[in-house]
């Protein structure tokens, strides 16, 4: 039985369908049972109430589990949020991990997350400190650090999709010159489900990337042309979406575009450093025109 947290949420639904379509059992941690939705029990997945930051919700999602699968986390928040629910829900899931003697941590961290950037934003903070935590959790474990993540049910790729079918110019921040390499979810999913029991993965961290590595002036000239869009682009200085950023990031919902991202943004190219995970799982990759066609 593999316990997988964050379920419910956009990258947990290609994980536990990965895993799902792979023949292994998964138990879902859901907050309601009632607002889980009917896809996780539609796949055949045993519900379980929980919450990362309620220890005692975790003991019994734990028990009887070979392995957890853990993707909870929060991209917006005040300091004292990103604590409870990333490090300390973290830690709570690893204590009761280790309580039900789970043989397997499988742990989804960032692209970008290294001891030079955790300073950077809370998000890269909490993202290190969690990685740390699984590495000295005494479980066998492995971590993904994935770039952005598209698909076509969720994520970044349908906003950017609207943004450039709707406004006359497509923005681009800053100059456009930093590089990203988006990796289909699908792919992530596999990535999971592979890593659950591949010894030669164990104990290691990977960096998860598609298999181009375009700038972002040649992304939005790829997903125009896959489109048939012929709207320009206009290059807008990043102090004036940081002073954007904070009007909009006040307003309620998920915010797409905050002063946070704006430095994770600044902070360099978020492209694979290291393709060892290429060579370890050796699974066939979805190119990034052909992620833009599966979502057009």
């Amino acid at each position: 039985m593999i316990l997988v947290t964050g379920a419910t949420g956009f990258v947990g639904g290609h994980v536990v369908h990965a895993l799902r379509a792979d023949d292994r059992p998964v138990r879902a941690l859901v907050r309601d049972r009632r607002k889980a939705g009917e896809r996780l029990q539609a796949w055949g997945c045993e519900l379980v109430e929980g919450d990362v930051t309620k220890p005692d919700t975790l003991r019994r999602a734990a028990e009887g589990c070979d392995a957890v699968v853990h993707l909870v986390a929060i991209r917006q928040g005040r300091s004292e949020q990103f604590q409870r629910v990333m490090v300390d829900g973290t830690r709570n899931l690893i204590a009761a991990a280790r309580e039900a003697a789970v043989g397997r941590f499988v742990h989804m961290s960032a692209l970008g997350v290294s001891e030079e950037t955790k300073g950077l934003v809370p998000y890269f903070g909490a993202k290190w400190q969690m990685e740390r935590d699984v590495e000295t959790a005494e479980i066998p474990h492995v971590i993904f650090r994935p770039s952005f993540i598209f698909a076509k049910d969720g994520g970044v790729l349908p906003t950017f999709a609207k943004l450039a079918r709707l406004t006359p110019v497509t923005p681009i921040i800053g100059g456009g010159r930093q590089r990203i390499q988006p990796i289909w979810a699908d792919d992530v999913g596999a990535y999971f489900s592979r890593a659950v029991d591949l010894d030669a993965a164990t104990g290691r961290t990977f960096e998860l990337g598609g298999p181009d590595a375009v700038t972002w002036n040649e992304f939005w000239e790829r997903l125009k042309r896959v489109r048939g869009m012929r709207r320009p682009s206009v290059h807008v200085p990043t102090a004036v979406m940081r002073m954007n950023a904070l009007v909009t990031e006040r307003l309620p919902g998920n915010i797409p575009l905050t002063r946070d991202l704006l430095k994770m943004l600044e902070a360099g190219d978020n492209v694979v450093t290291d393709t060892s995970a290429v060579d370890v799982f050796g699974l066939p990759l979805v190119s990034l025109d052909e992620q833009l066609r599966r979502t057009a």
